[in-house]
């Protein structure tokens, strides 16, 4: 086949609804990790349908340079469609077919490329689309919704608005409104702690629940979001009747886990996840809570008014770094337990190890904007409170701060900021840059006077600093 000809088919696979045309980055996962997952929820006949979770996987072989493994997920995908939806093969089959189409493609083997396109052509005929390769359908708007929700935090948004045109077509569907669920809980947990929409995704968990009271993770969240919003005894009721219906699920235990972590029952939540892991071993997200969970017995056993015996705290830190380090060889990408296992060495005195984990996440090139207001938090409080550097706390404090973003990292970064140029300024130790930056905040609470007054004495300390003449004229016009 010519070049041109070539050319001529990529024109054209570009313009179909699968995997494919997604825009989904393998750079921002970790593959083995999703491939693992999604046998599990194949397993466990968990929310999506498992002709979604066959083409996810086919997509990952795909991108694992698996050419045969992809195809022989795609054939999974056929039959399952086949069984579960005979009567709509066609409509059900156009994500698949597409997904056929490019991995032939990729194989070189044209003949075969020319055979899907021609099928997904002929059914978006049938079913009256105006374009030739592409038709608006509920299900593909909610299959492309859960592969979105698998590619991590930065494709969250896209996920959520997936399944909102989903429930335009079908508002009843109890999958498309569990997605849609889901989604909407992803993207407030990143804002979570910034007091902006932190009880958006109530009503659509509930109305998920409401729908398929048997999708026990689902309850889980909603639990999760009730203890969030301090309605716990509500929520403690939610998890102990899914618990009866679900006791082994892996993927309700976990959630269950995380409710009674947070309420600070760590044997009970142990014991979940424990029983969780014995199922899914390689579970990063189970391996991450049980680290969570070490640790937090680690804060409670060094309390002031405790004696803390120190072969029960090395104990600790060494568990938590051991399942810490778990939950990242299971998940490359997992950033917030690279900064859980940093500060734990810390917390350890391994500050070369530390200082290596961090690196590690400073390189990183995908992080979302809450991920890096995190990653500043946490790395100026191991300069702060380890490296015993108040100049440096105080650099990666105000970068956090100045990263645009609503999120709970941002207001750690703020409050922790704050607190340190307060003290500076009581000790008389402050410069400029300590004012300049408290004005800053200042500005950001909408506390106008405090800033103006902050950017007086930095102009008296710098008179000639631009920066600092340009805040101070915007403040005073303004107020």
């Amino acid at each position: 086949m010519s070049i041109i000809s070539k050319n001529d088919f990529k024109s054209t696979l570009l313009q179909l609804e699968c995997h494919f045309t997604w825009i989904l980055l393998k750079e921002d996962v970790d593959l083995d990790n999703i491939e693992d997952k999604t046998g599990y929820q194949i397993e466990y006949q968990c929310i999506q349908s498992n002709v979604a979770s066959y083409n996810m996987l086919s997509y990952v072989c795909y991108l694992k340079h698996l050419h045969e493994d992809a195809l022989q997920n795609l054939q999974k995908a056929e039959e399952e469609i086949e069984k579960n939806h005979p009567n709509e093969t066609d409509r059900r089959s156009l994500v698949t077919w597409g997904n056929y189409a490019w991995i032939y493609y990729h194989m070189n083997r044209y003949k075969e490329v020319q055979a899907y396109l021609s099928k997904v052509e002929d059914t978006c005929r049938k079913l009256s689309s105006t374009a030739r390769y592409k038709i608006q359908l509920p299900e593909i708007y909610a299959e492309k919704g859960w592969a979105l929700l698998k590619f991590g935090r930065t494709y969250y948004g896209r996920a959520k608005e997936c399944f909102e045109n989903a429930l335009k077509n079908e508002p009843d569907n109890p999958e498309f409104t569990a997605g849609h669920a889901i989604a909407t809980y992803r993207v407030e947990s990143m804002t979570l702690g910034s007091g902006e929409n932190e009880s958006s995704s109530l009503e659509p968990l509930r109305r998920a629940v409401e729908l398929n009271p048997n999708d026990t993770s689902v309850v889980a969240l909603l639990a999760l979001k009730l203890q969030d919003l301090n309605l716990v005894e509500e929520g403690e009721r939610y998890i102990e009747a899914a618990m009866e219906k679900t006791p082994d699920l892996p993927y309700f235990l976990r959630y269950a886990a995380k409710f009674y972590r947070r309420k600070g029952q760590l044997d009970k939540s142990l014991e979940l996840l424990k029983k969780g892991l014995a199922v899914t071993p390689t579970c990063s997200f189970l391996h991450h809570q049980i680290g969570l969970c070490y640790r937090a017995k680690l804060f409670r056993l060094k309390k002031p008014t405790k004696y803390a015996p120190r072969e029960q705290v090395e104990e600790l830190i060494r568990l938590s770094i051991f399942h810490f380090q778990r939950a990242i060889q299971q998940k490359s990408t997992f950033f917030s337990a690279y900064n859980d296992l940093a500060m734990m060495y810390a917390e350890g005195n391994k500050y070369r190890e530390a200082e290596q984990t961090f690196q590690k996440v400073f390189q990183m090139t995908n992080l979302h904007s809450a991920d890096k207001q995190e990653l500043y938090y946490y790395y100026g409080r191991f300069q702060h409170f380890h490296r015993k550097s108040e100049s440096e706390a105080l650099k990666y404090y105000t970068e956090g701060l100045k990263i645009e973003t609503d999120s709970a990292g941002r207001i750690k970064c703020k409050i922790a900021l704050k607190k340190l140029l307060e003290q500076k300024i009581q000790e008389r130790s402050a410069d400029a840059a300590t004012f300049s930056t408290l004005g800053l905040i200042h500005r950001l609470n909408n506390e106008k006077q405090q800033a103006i007054e902050c950017y007086e004495k930095a102009l008296k300390l710098d008179p000639e600093n631009e920066e600092h003449w340009s805040a101070l004229c915007e403040l005073r016009r303004s107020s």
